[in-house]
């Protein structure tokens, strides 16, 4: 009977090296959780490019918007472990949403299989162009003044620009009236047109639009100022040293998923990376690729686990103030 049971666990364990060997013999799902146009689609759409070719089948990007990101990473999660189905996950569906979300259908660190890190990507505070402030300090201020009457656009709770426009309102001491989208591409666009006052959002959504003068800039929320945005000021050059955040975006697939594909599949993420054509387009729109230690699935777990026990205290403390 042992030698059965021996047989037949060494029968499967061979079946999962073939069937990993050959991996991929068909296209992967991508899913994104946000609508197109966004951030993250956006950071998925230059990854997959050149995915595709290394791989040998095509990327396919499904668009699965809701809930601030959490509708469609929880799809993902429940998806066969055959590498066919992945994710490009962010800070807030893998950092922010276990403390937005008390009934969240997943766990950030432990349901899933990190494949690797795609590319940090700063928050900067934007709002229509026709808004009366012209820098941080006149948009504060205005933002105090004006209390609940302004509006800030973000794509869902829990997401990058719902987290970091929590954080912002709370350093400010403001209460906004927030208007949620099933993406930062439909309320930039609600922005762009002037039906709602700002937003936080990632560098690559909004970089285009500050360039062209069709959307207000006050500061980008990191140490330094970007090579994309030279002429930005930083939050604390601006006046708000206290607010310092950027968000990131990571692929990931389900829990369960055999690491030889695992493999495959970080290996084709990093070769994409380093692709002219992709790393062209990270620069231009101010991403920031990480460097090959930062790769990893390991150093992408370390990451998630480190993000949602940074992001839980603060959001909660922040909600909890806009509440009072």
């Amino acid at each position: 009977m042992k030698k059965i049971i021996a047989g037949a666990f060494a029968l499967a364990l061979t079946s999962t090296a073939a069937f990993a060997q050959a991996y991929p013999t068909k296209p992967i799902t991508m899913i994104v959780p946000f609508a197109a146009g966004g951030p993250t689609d956006i950071i998925a759409r230059i990854v997959a490019e050149p995915m595709s070719r290394t791989l040998g089948q095509q990327v396919v990007i499904e668009n699965v918007a809701g809930a601030g990101g959490t509708t469609g990473i929880t799809r993902a999660s429940a998806a066969a472990a055959d590498g066919y189905t992945i994710m490009m996950g962010h800070m807030g569906t893998h950092g922010a949403a276990p403390a937005l979300y008390p009934n969240l259908k997943y766990d950030p660190a432990k349901d899933f299989a990190p494949i690797g890190l795609a590319a940090g990507t700063p928050i900067i505070i934007v709002a229509r162009k026709t808004h009366p402030a012209n820098d941080l300090k006149e948009f504060i201020a205005w933002a105090k003044k004006e209390g609940d009457k302004a509006n800030h656009a973000h794509a869902g709770v829990g997401s990058v620009s719902h987290s970091t426009g929590i954080l912002l309102n709370s350093i400010m001491g403001t209460k906004p009236t927030f208007i949620p989208y099933t993406g930062t591409g439909p309320a930039l666009n609600d922005m762009l047109s002037g039906q709602v006052d700002y937003m936080t959002d990632q560098i690559v959504n909004v970089v285009s639009q500050i360039n062209a003068g069709t959307i207000k800039a006050f500061a980008i929320a990191t140490p330094a100022r970007s090579p994309a945005l030279p002429n930005l000021p930083t939050t604390k050059e601006a006046g708000l040293d206290s607010y310092e955040v950027s968000a990131w975006n990571a692929m990931f697939a389900p829990k369960g998923t055999p690491p030889e594909i695992v493999a495959k599949l970080n290996d084709a993420l990093v070769k994409g990376l380093d692709d002219a054509g992709a790393r062209k387009r990270f620069d231009e729109l101010g991403a920031v690729v990480p460097d090959a230690a930062g790769r990893t699935p390991a150093a992408l777990q370390k990451l998630v686990e480190s993000e949602v026990a940074r992001w839980t205290p603060v959001l909660k403390e922040a909600m909890a103030a806009a509440k009072k």
